[in-house]
């Protein structure tokens, strides 16, 4: 008797635990932004769709918290983002991040530079080409990290 007793305290504690593994809290995304700038306002609105806990800080300085994070001018885009330790410049899209935070290299931060259409807050394009660079940590030049291509056919 004290071995099916046993058994099943064994088994609901199990169950007990393998439920506390799937309890995840949401990974916190600083988005800097253009108090004006509604595209920013789509992109942090997919990434917390996607379950991220944003928090949105409005600037009319961003040039500043692009000097502080070590943006290269070349790779600055609309708005910044900070994800745990990386930094995220534009519309880096949600795969991407994923990515990053998957691999976790070392890097400074990811970076699509400029506003390009189709790319996540800009619009849907499927005809959307544009690079994700990645930010290396101390010496390099940025190097592209993932390429967003059309389908072909």
């Amino acid at each position: 008797m004290h071995r099916r007793s046993f058994i099943v305290m064994a088994g609901s504690a199990m169950v007990f635990l393998a439920g506390k593994g799937n309890t995840t809290v949401p990974t916190e995304i600083t988005v800097y932004k253009d108090p004006t700038c509604g595209c920013c306002h789509a992109w942090s609105k997919a990434m917390a769709d996607a379950g991220y806990s944003v928090d949105m800080r409005d600037t009319d300085d961003l040039a500043s918290v692009k000097a502080k994070l070590g943006v290269p001018t070349d790779m600055e885009g609309c708005h910044t983002a900070v994800v745990e330790d990386y930094y995220l410049e534009g519309h880096v899209p949600l795969e991407a991040v994923e990515r990053l935070l998957q691999e976790r290299p070392p890097l400074e931060g990811l970076a699509v530079p400029g506003m390009p259409p189709g790319s996540l807050g800009m619009g849907d394009d499927p005809k959307a080409s544009y690079d994700i660079h990645a930010i290396p940590s101390g010496i390099g030049a940025p190097y592209v990290f993932m390429e967003i291509r059309p389908p072909k056919g």
